[in-house]
């Protein structure tokens, strides 16, 4: 059974050309990378001046001017008449200037001194006399600003209308209308047989008519009918010293049991 017998010898020349042939793949590879990443720098070296590049520009920013502030102006003060001439708010004329007549006449006195014959008269904010007048060109008037003008006042308001006067009391107002309607006689009055007299206080306007009514006595089912009626009453005016007034009095309503 022993008459094949293999004999086994070492690996070790096996595994020394298996590491030669990968030692030598290994540098052959790599001799080749190096070569191909050579000719890619010199190939971009080559085709550099071909490739769009944008060129960025630092600017620096531009200053902003500053606003110049708006100057003050000076307030126009107000110039000092001078002392050699009258100073007037208005010019109002002399009284006894009887050349000029005024426009209107007021019965209320001004508070601005007139114009002085043969002195100079200028328009200003106040009313003064001049401490060494001079005179004024032209006929002695002394006026040298604006025409001559009376002052005018407005005339007194109209005085107040009276104040409305309390209604005045008239008692029974029956036998004063000048149109009474008559109140039905209600149908559930009639059939509880109800009767008697209804009083209705009435106030009456400055027109007479009644604009106000109450039933103050009287049956409760006659008192609606009748309130009713005394809202259609006329009466004339009442006048007490020339005006209108209002009046305040009863009407009565007399109802027979049917």
């Amino acid at each position: 059974m022993f008459d094949n017998l293999v004999e086994s010898s070492s690996h070790k020349d096996d595994l020394s050309r298996k590491g030669s042939f990968i030692l030598v793949t290994t540098l052959v590879y790599g001799v080749l990378g190096l070569a191909f990443f050579v000719a890619g720098i010199y190939w971009y070296d080559a085709h550099l001046d071909t490739q769009a590049l944008e060129l960025t520009t630092l600017v620096a920013p531009v200053p902003v001017p500053q606003q110049a502030q708006p100057e003050k102006q000076d307030t126009a003060k107000p110039q000092k008449v001078e002392q050699n001439v009258d100073v007037r708010k208005e010019l109002i004329a002399d009284v006894t200037r009887t050349e000029l007549v005024p426009k209107e006449v007021s019965a209320k006195a001004s508070d601005i001194p007139p114009v002085r014959r043969g002195v100079t008269t200028v328009v200003g904010t106040e009313s003064s006399n001049a401490a060494a007048p001079i005179a004024g060109p032209g006929n002695g008037t002394g006026i040298v600003a604006g025409p001559t003008k009376v002052n005018i006042a407005d005339e007194p308001p109209p005085p107040p209308p009276p104040p409305p006067r309390a209604p005045i009391s008239g008692g029974v107002l029956n036998g004063k209308a000048i149109s009474l309607p008559h109140p039905p006689y209600p149908a559930i009055a009639r059939t509880a047989h109800a009767s008697g007299t209804v009083v209705v206080q009435v106030t009456i306007d400055e027109n007479g008519k009644v604009i106000s009514a109450h039933a103050v006595s009287g049956h409760p089912l006659l008192q609606g009918v009748a309130v009713a009626a005394a809202y259609g009453a006329r009466f004339s005016p009442t006048k007490l010293s020339g005006q209108p007034v209002k009046v305040t009095g009863v009407i009565t309503y007399n109802f027979v049991a049917q």
